[in-house]
């Protein structure tokens, strides 16, 4: 039977693109293997790299924006520093500009108390320099009032309490008369 399929075979011509029903079968077994290979060993391979690739990736999409989240509230914390800072820095120029209004008040008192110490003492000085003027020049003015009255009089005023007396009243004369004239200007 066997030639007689070959002679059959051999007289019909058949086409070379189209393969025979035998060939088919055994494509479509062949198929069949290589679908279930790939279905049971390479595809659960391929999904698991698939996954842990996705996996990855969102774990990265997550870590990204967890990043992104922690700047923002960085950004916002330092935000809040610096506007306590700010206002940390306003207070403390105002207060350094009242300690030195406040310093500068207390420099102008100490000035003011200095110069008045200073004035009282120069008037005490003053007073306790004219109390000698005075005194010298009484002592002066009495000498040159006894020489002047001894060459008038005639007479030698040697007795001290008598020249004293004389120059006392003199003085006193003298005073008297500045008062007067003073008091009628």
């Amino acid at each position: 039977m066997l030639p007689s399929v070959l002679a059959a075979a051999a007289t019909e011509t058949q086409n070379p693109l189209i393969p025979g029903i035998p060939d088919l079968i055994w494509s479509a077994v062949c198929f069949v293997i290589l679908l279930v290979f790939f279905w049971k060993k390479i595809l659960p391979n391929v999904q698991k790299s698939l996954d842990a690739r996705s996996e990855l990736i969102e774990g990265g999409i997550k870590k990204a924006e967890n990043a992104q989240a922690e700047a923002a509230a960085a950004l916002e914390k330092y935000n809040e520093q610096l506007a306590e800072a700010r206002v940390e820095a306003a207070s403390i120029r105002e207060q350094a500009r009242q300690d030195g209004t406040k310093i500068l008040n207390e420099l102008k008192e100490q000035a003011a108390i200095e110069a008045a110490r200073i004035t009282a003492n120069a008037a005490t000085q003053i007073e306790a320099e004219r109390q000698a003027a005075v005194v010298s020049l009484r002592a002066e003015v009495g000498s040159l009032a006894i020489d002047l009255a001894s060459s008038v009089i005639g007479q030698s005023l040697a007795d001290d309490k008598k020249a004293t007396n004389l120059v006392d009243q003199f003085l006193a004369d003298l005073e008297a008369s500045e008062a007067s004239s003073k008091k009628s200007k």
